[in-house]
């Protein structure tokens, strides 16, 4: 896996806990290349030339410059592009986060822009991927690390560096413009490796391990579609984080990782010295729409220090999976912190699918505005006429409850927040004290609820991110606190090379958007 090196300009940090911060600069090349990561040869979008996207590698407290540029040929793809850094909140940067008519215009062929967002005191595992249609399914999507140097869980772990980041990705032999209407997966890749049916043997990605080391493995979900089951023959799991926020230790057998989700576990290598097969099986999708498909192919390993170089013997035993509820945040991040009152507002997202493919929320199925929602709020929009299409207001500093009952284990994404699930999926027992915080969690059947407060005024995206879902509306639209944007200390940083997105995509021909 590719990791990115940066250039520093350090300054002096606000956090106690750390003597300097960073600003830290990269530059990606977002262009086209052939790429075979399972062995099919395909034209892809390869940020910095490679699936996945290098690596971006930070520290508590840094900010980023994160210089992008649109090198983008081929037609049979989308050729303007967005990206979203997914997890940060990106307070008073709302015109960071990157959605395509949310909050910007995408980047035209031939542009450059650069992304620059303080990281504010968040740590743990996050990614980037682009936002604008289908498009990260062509492979636009990465890892985003920002380690804390007084972790509070450092002692529970020996290694953690970028040799134990793993990601997990369904990968399409079929273009996603041409694959909206029957997408369908191939095969699963694990650190960018894999193989499907009838394809050649591919090396499969390799973690390193000593006996007798502990090693927290940040598992990054940067899916397309599926959620992928993780485990590792032989060895317990102990998971430690969710998302960006560390719980406290909870050990199973395997774990769920939906679409976006980013979960860290602790593998003790206490086993033999040997191989050990890493499985991610995946599910979502039809088996038979897709004859190249092999959930048995969703493979890594695990080698221990001395063991010979060739795949493992090994066998899955069928063990405990990860009560998602069973997770509670450290009593650094406050558990419990946003109460146990009836919220000040409420909101019921009944998803429903009246018209195939499409999605409708309360009716309503999502369709991109012309204008991005954020450029209508800095215009002046402030009540729920004002806008197109429609959105929903959040008032300032208020504890907001979202309860989307239904079936189908649709994965929601909150951007500028992550949430508390006060109430998990088919059950009627809320937990106030000390719910699990992350910032996707899958309605799964039943009626999940999470809560929030708003505390950064913004325009954000609430959606399904299985992408083909999103695409198909469904999502709505968040403008929180609309006058706090516009003055005083929330208000929004808007660089001028922002202004200029909408005019110079707005004068593309329709093959170059």
């Amino acid at each position: 896996m590719r990791v990115f090196s940066a250039q520093s300009v350090f300054v002096v940090s606000s956090l106690a806990s750390v003597a300097y911060a960073a600003t830290r600069q990269f530059d990606i090349d977002i262009l086209n290349k052939v790429i075979a990561p399972d062995g099919f040869a395909r034209s892809a979008i390869a940020p910095g030339g490679t699936f996945p996207g290098p690596t971006i590698i930070t520290n508590k407290g840094d900010s980023v410059e994160i210089a992008t540029h649109n090198k983008l040929t081929d037609p049979k793809m989308r050729r303007s592009f967005s990206i979203h850094w997914h997890g940060f909140f990106q307070a008073k940067t709302s015109a960071m986060d990157g959605p395509a008519f949310v909050n910007q215009c995408p980047i035209a062929p031939g542009a450059d822009f650069t992304y620059a967002f303080d990281t504010a005191g968040q740590t743990g595992s996050y990614w980037y991927h682009s936002h604008l249609s289908t498009q990260y399914c062509d492979g636009l999507r990465g890892a985003f690390i920002v380690y804390d140097p007084d972790d509070p869980l450092a002692h529970l772990y020996d290694v953690d560096d970028e040799s134990t980041i793993i990601t997990l990705a369904d990968w399409y032999h079929v273009l996603a413009p041409a694959a909206q209407d029957t997408f369908f997966t191939t095969g699963t890749l694990i650190n960018g490796r894999g193989r499907y049916n009838g394809g050649p043997l591919v090396d499969f990605a390799v973690i390193n391990v000593k006996q007798g080391l502990r090693y927290r493995l940040r598992i990054v979900s940067i899916s397309c579609r599926p959620f992928f089951t993780f485990s590792v023959d032989s060895h317990n799991l102990t998971a430690i984080e969710f998302d960006g926020v560390e719980h406290d230790p909870v050990v199973a057998e395997n774990v769920d990782v939906f679409a976006a989700q980013r979960v860290s576990v602790i593998l003790e290598a206490n086993q033999p010295i040997d191989n050990y097969w890493i499985r991610a099986p995946p599910t979502g999708g039809n088996l038979a729409n897709n004859p190249n498909q092999n959930p048995n192919f969703a493979l890594a390993i695990v080698r221990y220090e001395g063991a010979p170089a060739v795949e493992p013997t090994t066998t899955r035993v069928p063990g405990v999976k990860l009560d998602d509820g069973l997770m509670h945040p450290i009593a650094q991040e406050g558990p419990g912190k946003l109460g146990d009152q009836p919220a000040d507002v409420h909101y019921v997202l009944n998803i429903a699918q009246p018209n195939p493919p499409f999605f409708d929320i309360n009716g309503i199925s999502y369709v991109s505005p012309s204008v991005p929602v954020l450029l209508q709020i800095l215009s002046g929009a402030a009540q729920p006429q004002d806008f197109l299409p429609s959105v929903f207001l959040l008032p300032p500093n208020k504890t907001i409850d979202i309860s989307i009952p239904g079936t189908g284990a649709h994965p929601f994404h909150l951007h500028g927040h992550n949430f508390d699930v006060i109430r998990q999926p088919n059950t009627d027992v809320f937990n106030f004290v000390n719910p699990p915080r992350r910032d996707v969690t899958p309605v799964n059947g039943g009626n999940m609820t999470f809560r929030f407060f708003t505390d950064n005024p913004g325009a954000w995206f609430l959606h399904c991110h299985i992408d083909w879902h999103l695409e198909a509306g469904l999502a709505i639209a968040f403008a929180e606190s609309p006058g706090d944007n516009i003055e005083g200390p929330h208000a929004q940083i808007t660089p001028q090379a922002w202004n200029t997105l909408c005019p110079e995509y707005d004068a593309l021909p329709p093959d170059e958007q």
